[in-house]
């Protein structure tokens, strides 16, 4: 894989790539309109998210940070994009062109003042992994192998500007208007910039693996801060294969669901009992060890969950208060999904909408197991998706709904059931909490 010798840094020269790449898509459009004059409407336009998809991928992928981390958390949710951006997207979580050794060398003079076969026995300057904020190299210190992460130059001072560039796309995709709209974004800044802080990051994954230990089937990596900086995290080099990788070729169901139980257990564990989540459950973070047991890397992503957020979210999940009208209703103005301002016809409206899609993504606390690769469950959350984004009602309403801890919440859970059905895991246990089951 080519490597890349720098990265645009500068507000200006990051501008000037999304609009290059804006100017490929525009050109894209044009081609599409001529094409679908002579082929079929459906062939032109698969055509034009594929091409999309390309160029808007080529031009992330050179800015890194967090312009493709955005994408890479879009590639999450199955029920928004077209497949073609999914499929090219989801690249951003483990395969994107790494930096250069000389550029990796420069890094470890700048935080540590002397080059990597200064602090270890061995490193290999050429990364064996590499995604949206870093790049993973292999080290070896007292015989011990290491995994150390790199972050790219530039990273966390262009987040700021990255989000104001997005913004108003992201605004029109999901409909958001009215000033206090901020919030939304004010939250994934202050996410990104945490993933961009390994100090953090170590602290976070320190915390997590000790209070996750007891479950079962699940390893951790050992860290260690000798070797690590405000931009190099170092920890123990874990053998496995990345979790798209291991569905790919499964035929084992029992190991699928082992797998999946360990999955199920340290989300739930971490939700309920520590009020706080690893808010970033894609394949690329989780690996598959020889012996069948999960790996869980990365917790650079936590997401504390304030009580009076947990308490309407959860109770809403229960069957009794799906179908208790009044409560419901109460709760969704607790969540501020329904709001003081808001028409008679925005309140029947929304009030509907979180039903459906309450009543569908609690169904697997409705029973004591549940069946994670029920194709019909993930089709039904398909079908929602399509016919709520294609709602003309949904188009002439204010889409600015909801507490903003919805957007890491929201993505924590749909990132989860995707795994969990990736890895078709059956009779999952799902555990009484909170009385939900």
């Amino acid at each position: 894989m080519k490597t890349i010798d720098n990265i645009p840094t500068s507000k200006i020269q990051r501008a000037t790539k999304l609009v290059s790449t804006g100017a490929k898509v525009g050109v894209n459009y044009i081609k599409y309109y001529g094409e679908k004059m002579v082929n079929s409407e459906e062939e032109a336009k698969n055509r034009l998210n594929k091409n999309n998809a390309e160029d808007i991928y080529d031009g992330l992928k050179q800015l890194k940070g967090s312009a493709l981390k955005i994408a890479q958390m879009l590639s999450m949710d199955k029920s928004i994009l077209p497949q073609a951006y999914v499929e090219k997207f989801s690249l951003a979580q483990f395969s994107v062109p790494p930096l250069s050794p000389p550029l990796v060398i420069k890094t470890f003079k700048k935080y540590f003042g002397k080059t990597p076969d200064h602090i270890f026995d061995t490193f290999n300057a050429t990364s064996v992994n590499a995604a949206s904020i870093g790049q993973v190299h292999i080290a070896v210190k007292n015989g011990k192998q290491l995994a150390v992460k790199i972050q790219y130059p530039g990273v966390a001072e262009s987040i700021t500007s990255d989000l104001a560039m997005v913004k108003p796309i992201a605004m029109s995709m999901f409909n958001i208007k009215g000033k206090d709209s901020d919030k939304y974004f004010k939250e994934v800044e202050n996410k990104l910039i945490e993933e961009t802080n390994y100090v953090l990051e170590m602290k976070q994954s320190k915390e997590i693996t000790m209070a996750c230990s007891h479950i079962s089937n699940i390893l951790f990596p050992e860290y260690y801060e000798d070797y690590s900086s405000e931009r190099i995290l170092t920890m123990d080099y874990m053998k496995g294969e990345h979790l798209s990788e291991f569905t790919a070729h499964n035929k084992n169901q029992i190991e699928s669901n082992k797998i999946g139980q360990a999955l199920w257990d340290f989300y739930m564990f971490q939700i309920h009992n520590l009020k706080k989540v690893h808010a970033d459950p894609h394949p690329g973070n989780f690996l598959v060890s020889e012996k069948g047991e999960l790996i869980a890397l990365d917790f650079g992503c936590m997401k504390t969950i304030p009580l009076d957020f947990y308490t309407p979210y959860f109770m809403l999940a229960k069957k009794e208060n799906l179908n208790n009208e009044a409560y419901f209703i109460d709760k969704l103005y607790e969540l501020k999904i329904l709001r003081t301002d808001d028409t008679e016809a925005e309140i029947i409206f929304f009030t509907k909408m979180f039903h459906d899609m309450l009543s569908l993504f609690s169904k697997p606390f409705h029973d004591e197991t549940f069946d994670f690769s029920d194709a019909n469950f993930f089709g039904q959350i398909a079908e929602l998706g399509e016919r709520y984004s294609k709602s003309t009602d949904l188009k002439k309403m204010n889409g600015n709904r909801g507490s903003k801890h919805f957007i890491y919440m929201n993505r924590t859970f749909f990132g989860l059931y995707n795994l969990m059905f990736d890895l078709k895991a059956q009779n999952i246990k799902i555990n009484n909490y909170l009385g939900l089951s």
